[in-house]
């Protein structure tokens, strides 16, 4: 579990990225230099990676994020939290996301 990130955190995508979601794929592309690891990284997401992504529209919290993966996915509830608070940390890291005040 990833100690910094509480479950109550609320996310969006930040307003410096676009999201497409192209044959199932989900791109997601900066919009200005600084975001990721590079100035033109572009991100695709795993199975998961887009189940999160497609959840975080600024109103569901982390865990209530959790709790719905736990319905659709075959995996226990600590590994889909870890998955969870692992994805929504390395994107707030890289400017992907943002954190509802």
């Amino acid at each position: 579990m990833n100690a910094g990130i509480p479950l109550n955190t609320i996310c969006s995508p930040s307003e410096d990225v676009v999201s497409r979601e192209i044959e199932g794929e989900i791109i997601i592309v900066p919009l200005v230099a600084g975001i990721g690891d590079a100035d033109d990284e572009l991100y695709t997401l795993n199975e998961t990676g887009r189940a999160v992504w497609r959840r975080l529209d600024g109103q569901r919290t982390l865990g209530d994020i959790v709790a719905a993966l736990a319905l659709e996915f075959d995996a226990g509830y600590s590994e889909l939290e870890a998955d969870v608070l692992g994805f929504a940390a390395a994107m707030i890291e890289r400017g992907v996301l943002s954190v509802k005040d």
